[in-house]
C-alpha cells in the first residue's frame, strides 16, 4: 500500500500527503533538524505551536547517547521526547562524511570512533535498521556512503556500489521485522552523471517508501546541485515522496520544490539563529550589528511568530551581545517561522497554478543583498 498521495500537481511541482505511523504529513515540508533528538532550544510545544509537521534525528548520536537500553526502557523516541508527531531517522551515514577522520568504511559497514570518548562502535546496514526499529522511527534512511565533492570517478563509484549494496541489506533486514515504519532509499553517485543514474536505477529496483538525494551540499557549485537534482528526479516515480538531504538555503528551497521535491532538512535556520542571523522579508539581518541598537521595530513587521509580535530588534540585540539563552530561543522561534511560512507560500503557489521560478528569483534577489 502506497503511504504517499499526491493532491495537487503544477508543471513539476505537487502537494501531496504522507501518511505515517504518528499522524500525516503535508508536502512539501521542510524538517527542523533535532540531531539527539532536541530541536535546539525549543520544547515539543514551541514546534507545534510554529506549525512543525515533523523532525528529524540522527541515528549516530542517538545510539552514543543516550543509548539503545534507555530508548528501549522508554519504548521509543517519541516517548523518550514527548513528541507525539512523525520522525524521520537518519542512519548515521552522513557522519562518514563529517566525520572521516574518526570512522572507517568496509564492505560490512562503518567502524567509527566515539567523537565523545574514543570507543570504538560497529555499524552495519542491519544494525542501523535495529536501531531504528527500537526508535519507532515514522521514516527510517539505510546506511549509505556520501563521498565529498571532488571525488575521484574510482572513489565515488566504490562509494555508490556500497551504498546499492547496503540499502539491499537495509531492505532484507527492514522486511522482516514486518513494520509499518517506512524505509526510503538513497540516491548517491556524486556529480558523475552515469553513477547517479546507475545508483538510481539501482536503489528503484530494490525498492522503497521513498527515494532520498544524498550527496549534494557537500561544497558543490550550485548549478552542479541542481544538474543532480534535476537528473534524478526525473527517473523517480512520480507516486512516491521525494527528499532532498541537508539542503536549506531558502531560495534552494523553493527551485527544489519547482522541480518536484518534497521533503527537506537542514541545520540553516536553528545554527543560524544561533549565530544572530535571522531570515526575514528584507532579507538576512545580522542581530549583534550597532544599528538595531535603539531600534523599536519587530524584528521583521510581516511576521506574527511570537518574538516578532512581541520585541523589538534592539531587545534582541541586548540578548544577543549579552549572550542571554534567551537570545538562541527567540531566534530559533523566528528563523523556523521563517522557514515554515515560506514552505506555505510555495504551497498556494501551486495551488493557485502561480510561476514557483518567480517566487525562486524573489527569495534569491533578496538574499543576495
Amino acid at each position: 500500500m502506497n503511504k504517499f498521495k499526491v493532491v495537487t500537481t503544477s508543471k513539476s511541482s505537487r502537494l501531496g500527503i504522507l501518511s505515517t505511523l504518528h499522524g500525516e504529513v503535508n508536502t512539501p515540508v521542510f524538517m527542523p533538524v533535532g540531531t539527539k533528538g532536541c530541536v535546539k532550544t525549543l520544547s515539543p510545544q514551541d514546534l507545534k505551536e510554529i506549525g512543525v509537521e515533523i523532525i528529524l534525528s540522527n541515528v549516530y548520536h542517538l545510539y552514543l547517547r543516550p543509548g539503545e537500553d534507555i530508548i528501549l526502557n522508554f519504548k521509543g523516541l517519541h516517548n523518550f521526547i514527548s513528541w507525539d508527531r512523525p520522525i524521520l531517522t537518519d542512519s548515521g551515514g552522513f557522519q562518514v562524511f563529517s566525520l572521516s577522520s574518526l570512522c572507517e568504511v568496509t564492505q560490512e559497514g562503518v567502524e567509527f570512533k566515539s567523537h565523545i570518548d574514543g570507543k570504538r562502535i560497529f555499524f552495519t546496514p542491519e544494525k542501523v535498521i535495529d536501531f531504528q526499529i527500537t526508535l519507532g522511527s515514522d521514516i527510517m534512511m539505510p546506511l549509505d556512503e556520501c563521498v565529498f565533492y571532488g571525488a575521484d570517478y574510482k572513489t565515488t563509484l566504490e562509494a555508490t556500489k556500497r551504498t546499492s549494496l547496503w540499502a539491499k541489506k537495509s531492505k532484507e533486514r527492514y522486511l522482516s521485522y514486518q513494520t509499518d515504519q517506512m524505509l526510503f532509499g538513497i540516491i548517491q553517485g556524486g556529480f558523475y552523471k552515469d553513477l547517479r543514474k546507475k545508483s538510481t536505477e539501482e536503489i528503484l529496483e530494490i525498492g522503497f517508501d521513498g527515494y532520498a538525494i544524498g550527496g549534494v551540499s557537500v561544497g558543490e557549485p550550485k548549478e552542479k546541485m541542481w544538474e543532480v537534482v534535476e537528473l534524478v528526479s526525473s527517473i523517480l516515480p512520480k507516486d512516491k515522496p521525494r527528499y532532498l538531504m541537508g539542503v536549506g538555503a531558502p531560495e534552494d528551497i523553493i527551485y527544489a520544490i519547482y522541480l518536484g521535491i518534497d521533503m527537506f532538512d537542514c541545520v540553516l535556520p536553528t545554527r543560524n539563529a544561533r549565530n544572530g542571523t535571522l531570515f526575514t522579508s528584507v532579507g538576512k539581518i545580522n542581530i549583534k550589528k550597532a544599528e538595531y541598537k535603539k531600534d523599536e521595530n519587530p524584528l521583521d513587521p510581516k511576521c506574527s511568530c511570537y518574538t516578532c509580535s512581541n520585541f523589538s530588534r534592539a531587545y534582541l540585540r541586548h540578548l544577543y551581545t549579552t549572550k542571554e539563552l534567551l537570545s538562541y530561543r527567540l531566534n530559533t522561534i523566528h528563523n523556523l517561522t521563517y522557514y515554515i511560512n515560506l514552505i506555505k507560500k510555495a504551497k498556494a503557489y501551486i495551488e493557485e497554478g502561480k510561476d514557483l521560478i518567480r517566487l525562486y528569483k524573489e527569495i534569491e534577489d533578496l538574499y543576495k543583498k
